[in-house]
């Protein structure tokens, strides 16, 4: 049983030493974008390869994710984050010193396998090691800081980009890890579920989920030139997806059991995931584009002008989660969505010139607004679709969703707008493709609104209730761990 008190010198090692390691992770989720724009300057990229740059990285994240954490389990939690970090930090280091883009995009695709061995071992670490009274307050001081971290992601990138230069925004994950490792190797204690000894890895699983994912990430990317080859990978694509689910139904041991899509409840959450994150994702990499090809705006004050919505989400989504428990998840993951379409179209009044309080600032408030609302009471009620000891897959199911629906946001919006290779640098191509772009993030969120409305009921007033309480990351909902308890 894990006795480490959380006022003790160890709980507060402890402490520190998974917020590095997550602050990582989530630091580049959040900066990325803001450096999109000098990065093609700089390396002569072109769109393709930019989206490629963020797409790379949440390919191999949300294709191993649940990989990770089984690993975690089987060898020991703290040996994996610790690899995860310097995995991580070493893939950083190539990002940093990347001479062109196509190291740089092979560089991301390394980071996301380091970040889905850190992302789900560190919230391992912390129900794994605090007495059980003080986890609940680990958690929440955990999953606070590390909204912190989300929350300053955009300025601190910003402030990068324009002053030391993008290399940076990459760079920095070195001395964090550099920090990290060596208090985990002193003051983190070792565990491991034994439980896990007796199921074996789907190895299989995950290959052909990240595959699959690849393949039509790359059709979509890459349509504009309607080669043969993108014809193949869509085809590709299919048949892998396709495999994937055969193989998750014939497993004994496998990554995403299908008896867990049983629940339609779970069922269509994971739907309403799907379509809230991939307008989320498509919105915040096509709005940093925009502040700086269309409306003038730095690195900087582009990552400045979207603080409010990590700010709000980070002071208030504790509060959001509490309302949803009390009326229920129904009305915030109706309500949410439409707040989130508001915001959306807000966006549609910012062109050249665009003033921030009067045109840019409405609609990050309304937006933030919408992602309060809805983002606790999903994960919420995706714990409350299952049982207590699938708490974890589910979780971590809902996760991977909300990071494939991102992937395939980034990858298919510059196509649906008719974005051309070089329409990031020009403003007047891009402004109207960015309007085409909001339009359909819109409808994305308007199905999610009415697919809540008809399917979300009420849980159980006895079922299980999330941990992290305190939610900022803008790309994917909070994962939670198998020990989480109301």
């Amino acid at each position: 049983m894990a006795d480490v008190r959380l006022a003790s010198p160890q709980g507060k090692w402890i402490l520190l030493t998974t917020v590095l390691g997550s602050s990582m992770a989530m630091l580049d989720s959040t900066v990325v974008n803001v450096a999109l724009p000098r990065i093609g300057l700089d390396l002569d990229a072109d769109l393709a390869s930019l989206q490629w740059i963020v797409n790379a990285y949440t390919l191999t994240l949300a294709g191993l994710i649940l990989l990770g954490g089984a690993l975690g389990d089987r060898f020991g939690r703290r040996k994996v984050f610790v690899v995860g970090v310097v995995w991580f930090a070493a893939a950083s280091l190539l990002c940093g010193i990347a001479p062109n883009g196509g190291v740089l995009i092979a560089a991301r695709a390394l980071q996301g396998v380091g970040g889905a061995l850190l992302t789900p071992g560190s919230l391992a670490l912390i129900q794994a090691s605090f007495h059980p009274d003080d986890r609940a307050r680990a958690v929440g001081l955990w999953s606070g800081f590390g909204g912190v971290g989300a929350a300053v992601g955009p300025f601190l990138g910003g402030w990068l980009v324009d002053g030391p230069g993008w290399r940076w925004v990459f760079l920095l994950n070195v001395p964090l890890a550099l920090l990290c490792v060596p208090i985990a190797a002193r003051h983190v204690p070792e565990s491991a579920d034994g439980r896990s000894h007796d199921r074996g890895f789907d190895i299989l699983g995950a290959v052909l989920g990240a595959a699959s994912l690849a393949f039509i990430t790359y059709a979509l990317i890459e349509a504009r030139a309607g080669t043969v080859a993108v014809v193949v990978t869509a085809i590709a694509g299919v048949a892998t997806a396709v495999a994937f689910v055969q193989v998750e139904r014939h497993r004994p041991d496998p990554m995403m059991p299908p008896g867990i899509f049983a629940s339609r409840q779970f069922t269509a959450v994971n739907i309403v995931t799907l379509f809230v994150y991939a307008a989320f994702s498509g919105f915040f990499f096509l709005a940093a584009l925009q502040l700086q090809v269309v409306s003038g705006y730095s690195a900087l004050g582009a990552g400045t002008a979207l603080l409010p919505i990590t700010a709000l989400m980070l002071l208030l989504s504790a509060r959001a989660g509490a309302l949803g428990e009390r009326i229920g998840p129904r009305v915030p993951l109706t309500v949410g969505p439409l707040l989130c379409t508001g915001g959306v179209l807000l966006m549609l009044r910012v062109g050249p010139d665009a003033s921030y309080v009067t045109d840019v600032l409405p609609a990050l408030l309304v937006m933030g607004l919408g992602m309060v609302t809805l983002v606790a009471p999903l994960t919420a009620t995706v714990l409350a679709s299952v049982t207590t000891d699938h708490a974890g897959l589910a979780s971590g199911i809902n996760n991977a969703a909300a990071r494939a629906a991102g992937l395939l946001a980034v990858a298919a919006l510059p196509l649906i707008a008719g974005m051309g290779p070089e329409a990031y640098r020009s403003p007047t191509q891009f402004d109207s493709a960015f309007d085409t772009a909001m339009l359909a993030c819109a409808l994305a969120l308007l199905a999610a609104s009415a697919l809540a409305y008809t399917t979300v009921r009420r849980p159980a007033p006895d079922c299980l209730h999330p941990e992290c309480r305190t939610h900022a990351c803008v790309t994917a909902p909070p994962l939670e761990g198998e020990t989480a308890r109301e």
